[in-house]
């Protein structure tokens, strides 16, 4: 191998390459060798004496050689055109060399090879000077035992082998130490040995760099057997090349990939940045933290241009490689960062330039020892040698930063490594600023849903209710599903559930209008059939006001509803719906049973018919409304969810309340990833006493207006009620008076005892009642006016035949 070298490196031919030697002496040949005599085709005896230049192609060639052996005495003179004995042109390289003679005389020593042996040769000589000279690669040849044989000059001059003589060594003995797994490279070579097949490609990781700075390469390794004519390993050949940069540029894309894949996949703004966390340690980092502005928290708008001097940076997430706990400055998450909030910290300066800050052990040491003496000691303690801190902005505005340590990993950060965590933090951030804007956002949704449906129930005597509302999941709160309870007048009150398409912002907004509007139409003491005729005009007005446009962009055109209205005196209850659910009923003996209601069609369709049904509700009878989110799923259809919910029913104990009926339902019903948002309405029926109203019909007559106001003070004794006799005397008074002058028969008085009293008067006339302020001379027109001022509220309601005006006045204690 030795020889190998030598002759790579100098201009010499190699004996063994000459294929024919040539003396000559006075220009004449004086010896021939058979190599010659097998090159040229002459015997011996037939140039031995003979003119040298006779055996030249071209005899003038003559002069150009001695010319050049003059410049040249002892070395190549180039290429020559010899003359073979059949004539044939014979294509040589030819060296020269004088030799001492004891006469004397100066003959020559030529000697000549073929053109082509020349190009082979030199081919090999350059494969030789490439390999052991000119490579990149690391080369060694070892023995049978593992010993070193030869290596190349790349190798001689890798730090820690520079200057050693490694020949009859192995490895195992001259490599620096904890430069790799000797057990390992071993193993692979006897592998080698024992099979006779290579191993090509084997990323070994290892520090070349013995005593200074820590530092891991990635070497990429082959091992070849070298086997002599019989096919037996006589040698192993082991190349090695830095692949260090190309294994960290597949880590880092891995890492991206990774970051891509785990960050970003919920819109939960700390759910994110633990993701972030995540993903760094322990393939990037050794401790990782994630701190925001504590604006962003709140949903505000993130901070453009130069960062506020009083900012608050707030701890979310972080995550290490050492046990639960043990984190830099022990800074909890949802606590203030005191390091991260002091003016002039690496915090400050890197949010307000927008770069990232790397510094050493040392300088992050310096940098804590003013601010967190304790952070300083623990950085020492844990031996942190790079510390990165990445600002987060997302669409030119601040967010936070996120900071990477290393202390067990010995690779420093790097400036790929920069700009690689620039890479996923910025993924990072816009999430993170996502999930700021959907938390705003949701909030608004959930104000506004807030602000749709009723936030408490009013508290009549004929029923005890509770409701849920859960919107879509995946959706902001937002839905058209809605319920209501409102008093009616007489101690009624009706029970709304209606769910509009859609879980968007038009079907919030059409929920509301909607609402309002049976609110308004169940003030005018309408029925069930008739309200809902009205709201589904209502429905067309509103989709006649959107117009095609709107529709196209997939705005509600559509909705259902269920209307009833229960009365506590004769516990009947009257309901209709439109494309809804029929309601079930709970007995307080535990049957459970859904109502026979005629089905209408949906809201939005237009001139269509609804029918209503009666159902009468026993004391502590349950009344369940609800809308199809809570039976109807993509695992089953109306009809299963809905035998579901009766069996469910049948298993509530009678002693349970509305609230616990409603969270029974929810848990049982609703799956956790439901697509439709619910609503549900629970109302449990009681009844008036008997005693708590009484009934008088009159006949047209004026004089029975003191019949009627005698009637009214003796039932108001019987209840208890002399104090509101006065008031009550004259508001029956003139409300018989006016059904009397203005009204048909029957004319009917009833007064009612709840929480507040209530007096009706009916007649058989639709004629409108109204308030007008009389003028001092008139005589009458003051009836409608003194009632509005002695009342708490009143009103007029229409039947089947004729009218009904009611008063309410609240009870003194």
């Amino acid at each position: 191998m030795r020889d190998l070298r030598f002759h790579a490196d100098s201009g010499e031919l190699p004996g063994p390459a000459a294929e024919a030697d040539v003396l000559v002496a006075g220009g004449k040949i004086v010896a021939w060798s058979e190599g010659a005599a097998d090159l040229l085709g002459y015997r011996a005896e037939e140039v031995l004496g003979q003119p040298a230049d006779g055996l030249l192609l071209n005899p003038e060639d003559a002069e150009s050689l001695g010319r050049r052996s003059v410049v040249d005495e002892a070395g190549r003179l180039g290429p020559v055109a010899l003359r073979h004995r059949s004539g044939d042109r014979v294509d040589v390289e030819l060296w020269g060399r004088p030799l001492a003679s004891a006469n004397g005389e100066r003959p020559w020593l030529f000697q000549a090879a073929r053109a082509d042996t020349i190009r082979t040769y030199e081919f090999g000589r350059a494969l030789l000077r490439g390999l052991f000279t000119d490579s990149p690669f690391l080369i060694d040849v070892f023995d049978t035992e593992l010993r070193f044989v030869a290596q190349n000059q790349s190798h001689r001059g890798v730090t820690g082998f520079r200057g050693r003589e490694l020949a009859g060594r192995t490895m195992r003995e001259m490599a620096p130490p904890g430069m790799m797994d000797m057990d390992a490279f071993e193993s692979r070579q006897r592998q080698v040995l024992d099979s006779g097949q290579p191993l090509i490609h084997t990323e070994v990781v290892g520090n070349i760099v013995p005593g200074g700075p820590p530092r891991e390469y990635v070497w990429s390794e082959s091992i070849l057997p070298l086997k002599d004519r019989s096919g037996e390993v006589m040698a192993l050949a082991h190349t090695v090349f830095d692949v260090t940069q190309q294994a960290r540029s597949r880590e880092r894309l891995a890492l991206v990939n990774d970051a891509s894949m785990r960050i970003g996949r919920t819109l939960d703004l700390s759910r994110t940045a633990r993701e972030l966390a995540d993903v760094a340690v322990p393939r990037f980092a050794d401790f990782a933290y994630v701190n925001l502005l504590d604006g962003v928290f709140g949903g505000d708008e993130p901070v453009r241009g130069q960062p506020p001097e009083a900012m608050l940076l707030r701890r979310v997430a972080h995550r290490s490689v050492l046990r639960e706990g043990v984190r830099l400055g022990a800074v909890a998450e949802g606590e203030v960062d005191s390091f991260a909030t002091v003016p002039g910290s690496p915090f400050t300066d890197a949010l307000t330039h927008g770069a990232p800050v790397l510094l050493t052990g040392d300088e992050l040491r310096v940098a804590l020892a003013e601010i967190a003496p304790e952070r300083a000691a623990l950085a020492k303690e844990l031996e942190v040698h790079s510390w990165l801190l990445v600002p987060m902005f997302a669409r030119g505005a601040a967010l936070g930063t996120a900071v990477f340590v290393r202390f067990r990993n010995p690779r420093r950060f790097e400036t790929d490594d920069v700009l690689l965590a620039r890479e996923f933090v910025a993924r990072a951030a816009v999430c993170v600023d996502n999930a700021r804007r959907y938390g705003r956002e949701r909030s608004t949704a959930l104000a506004l849903q807030r602000s749709l449906l009723p936030q408490r129930f009013p508290s009549p005597t004929a029923v005890d209710a509770a409701s849920r509302y859960l919107p879509a999941s995946g959706h902001a709160s937002l839905g058209g599903d809605w319920f209501d309870v409102i008093p009616l007048s007489g101690a009624r009150v009706a029970l709304v559930v209606g769910d509009v398409v859609g879980h968007d912002l038009h079907s919030a907004v059409t929920m509301g209008r909607l609402r309002t509007a049976v609110r308004t139409l169940a003030d005018l003491g309408l029925p069930p059939d008739e309200l809902l005729t009205h709201l589904d005009d209502q429905m067309n007005r509103f989709l006649d006001e959107r117009g095609s446009e709107d529709v196209q962009l997939g705005a509600a055109t559509g909705a259902t509803c269920l209307y009833a209205v229960y009365d506590p005196l004769t516990r009947r209850c009257v309901m209709a719906r439109a494309g809804h659910p029929p309601p079930a009923v709970l007995s307080a003996d535990g049957e459970v049973t859904f109502t026979d209601l005629p089905d209408g069609p949906p809201l939005g369709l237009g001139g269509v018919v609804f029918e209503s049904a009666e159902v009468e509700l026993a004391d502590g009878d349950l009344l369940v409304l609800y809308t199809d989110g809570l039976v109807r799923s993509r695992e089953r259809d109306l009809s299963a969810g809905m035998e579901l919910l009766r069996e469910t029913l049948s298993a509530i104990p009678s002693s349970a309340t509305p609230d616990d009926i409603c969270d029974t339902l929810v848990r049982s019903l609703l799956p956790d990833h439901h697509r439709d948002d619910m609503a549900l309405l629970a109302a449990r029926a009681h009844g008036l006493p008997e005693d708590s109203h009484a009934t008088w019909t009159f006949a047209a007559d004026v004089e029975l207006v003191a019949r009627a106001r005698e009637v009214t003070n003796q039932q108001l004794a019987r209840w208890g009620l002399e104090n509101e006799a006065f008031t009550t005397e004259l508001i029956v008074s003139e409300l018989v008076t006016n059904a009397i002058r203005h009204g048909d028969e029957p004319i009917t008085l009833r007064l009612i005892r709840d929480r507040n009293l209530i007096c009706e008067v009916s007649d058989g006339s639709n004629t409108s009642p109204h308030v007008r302020r009389a003028r001092e001379t008139d005589e009458g027109g003051r009836g409608l006016y003194l009632v509005a001022q002695l009342t708490q509220s009143w009103g007029t309601r229409y039947g089947g035949r004729g009218k009904t005006i009611w008063a309410e006045q609240t009870l003194s204690d």
